[in-house]
């Protein structure tokens, strides 16, 4: 069954979330807890999303999302943050049916599309998303700044001088 998910389901997300930043490799990244999940899905005015898929009463599989926005489209799509599902139940169709959820919500509200980041070494989530007839944008390549490198960033806007339209440092 897949449904949105409640916050009673936050310590089983969480440790899905774990699970899968052991899955990719960097299970030492995951700084998030349960009170900031709570908080971010469930705070007064959420801007990130989850659903979950359960078997047998327990949550065994999430997709967490939020909005995104085409200027050239003019329209919302949906970001796919994370899709997981607990290996002892992978292949029963839980992935499938999270992102056939998203899918749905996308369409209904005339979204223009539903997009995600997939490691390039992950074969077995590459092959999933193809067979549901997503394709790789192989011309995009993506950029982040995160810790020191965003800190630095943060303090070197340069607003443009009145007089010339150019940075102080131009």
């Amino acid at each position: 069954m897949i449904r949105l998910a409640r916050p009673d389901d936050v310590p089983e997300i969480l440790r899905l979330i774990h699970a899968l930043a052991e899955y990719e490799r960097a299970p030492h990244e995951v700084k998030a807890t349960e009170e900031q999940v709570r908080d971010s899905l469930f705070g007064p005015d959420p801007k990130v999303f989850a659903h979950v898929a359960e078997h047998e009463g327990r949550v065994v599989g999430f997709a967490v999302w939020f909005l995104s926005y085409s200027t050239w489209n003019g329209t919302h799509g949906i970001y796919l943050e994370d899709l997981f599902v607990d290996p002892v139940v992978r292949g029963h169709g839980y992935g499938k049916a999270l992102l056939t959820e998203l899918t749905r919500i996308a369409d209904e509200r005339g979204y223009g599309r539903v997009e995600w980041a997939v490691l390039d070494w992950n074969r077995p989530a590459i092959d999933f998303y193809e067979s549901m007839g997503a394709r790789p944008q192989d011309e995009w390549t993506t950029y982040r700044l995160t810790g020191d490198a965003l800190t630095k960033a943060a303090g070197r806007y340069d607003p443009p001088s009145e007089h010339t339209g150019q940075g102080a440092s131009a």
